[in-house]
């Protein structure tokens, strides 16, 4: 059987990663030290004889007894809410933590795949985004924390493959949506829901005229999964390039949430993309890969996990105090 390691384990992607590769038949180690990742996430699968979880900060030495295949990094606060008040704990998962996975991987003599991000293309200049496209970020500016963390990520990934010889992976990973998003995320699916089933306005930041491209998650995990078992070593964009403006997606909620609220707008933040829409050409040609689930069928889905929260969940305004993880 084989073992594999899956950081970020009790987040939205990294537990869907989990079922996915119980599902296949791997023995699942996952790690999180819980900062943005909530164990209910992965609850489901406690009581299995091959998952095993570990409560381990990446920043700091890991450790993990016996044989392992590969290894999943997908630990990283990914909401501009949490990175915005973690900077620093979201650049050392990306710098250390990598650091130390790659380490691991070198000793253990496993496979490693890194989650990369549509964000290491800033402000694109260019599009769609293909991946030989190298980015227009403002490294100082707020979101740079993220964005940069990703693209030394990367960096290091690469050098280590050329150095070592490692076997490495990356996937730069678009906007995903589906069940177990948090529904005070600060992302664009969960605020405009979250706001419908409150009966809040919807906000949009800017003139709404700023595009996105929603990848439903069982999509996303199928195409990490068949780049892990493929033989590319460089960045692959995997994403859905069904791109929509969030004025008409909020005009989409709308009519799936069935809300009167109406649209207000404010102010767009600093360095917030204007476009995002991934080319995946190589993920089609290399990985024979392509989204499946339209947008109109992910959000049922969502909408209806998210309808089905307990109140508590929908009132919530702060995920977390972060107090205890600042240093």
């Amino acid at each position: 059987m084989k073992r594999i390691l899956i950081t970020g384990a009790a987040g939205f992607l990294g537990s869907h990663l989990c079922d996915r590769f119980i599902k296949e038949g791997y023995h699942v180690i996952g790690m999180d030290n819980l900062i943005t990742g909530d164990l209910k996430n992965i609850e489901h699968l406690f009581k299995l004889e091959h998952f095993e979880f570990y409560h381990h900060d990446i920043s700091k030495f890991v450790h993990v007894a016996g044989d392992l295949d590969y290894i999943l990094h997908f630990a990283s606060p990914a909401s501009p809410i949490d990175y915005l008040k973690i900077p620093i704990q979201t650049l050392k998962v990306g710098s250390l933590g990598t650091h130390n996975l790659l380490g691991l991987a070198r000793v253990k003599g496993a496979r490693i795949l890194i989650a990369s991000t549509s964000e290491v293309y800033g402000d694109p200049l260019v599009h769609p985004q293909t991946e030989e496209y190298f980015g227009n970020v403002n490294t100082i500016g707020p979101r740079g924390v993220y964005d940069e963390a990703k693209r030394f990520q990367e960096s290091i990934t690469m050098a280590y493959h050329r150095f070592h010889g490692l076997e490495t992976r990356i996937v730069r990973i678009f906007n995903t949506y589906g069940p177990r998003m948090r529904l005070n995320d600060g992302r664009v699916i969960p605020a405009f829901i979250g706001q419908a089933l409150r009966g809040e306005d919807l906000t949009i930041f800017g003139n709404g005229l700023q595009t996105r491209s929603f990848c439903y998650v069982d999509d996303q995990v199928e195409g990490i999964f068949r780049l892990l078992h493929s033989e590319y070593v460089y960045p692959v964009n995997i994403g859905n390039p069904d791109e929509i403006t969030i004025k008409d997606f909020a005009e989409e909620i709308i009519k799936l949430t069935g809300t009167t609220q109406k649209i207000v707008y404010h102010d767009l933040p600093e360095n917030d993309p204007l476009q995002r829409q991934p080319d995946t050409t190589k993920a089609r040609e290399l990985l024979g890969w392509e989204a499946k689930v339209s947008r109109s069928e992910g959000m049922k889905i969502t909408y209806e996990y998210f309808k089905n929260l307990p109140q508590s969940a929908l009132l919530k305004e702060e995920h977390k105090d972060f107090s205890g993880y600042i240093r």
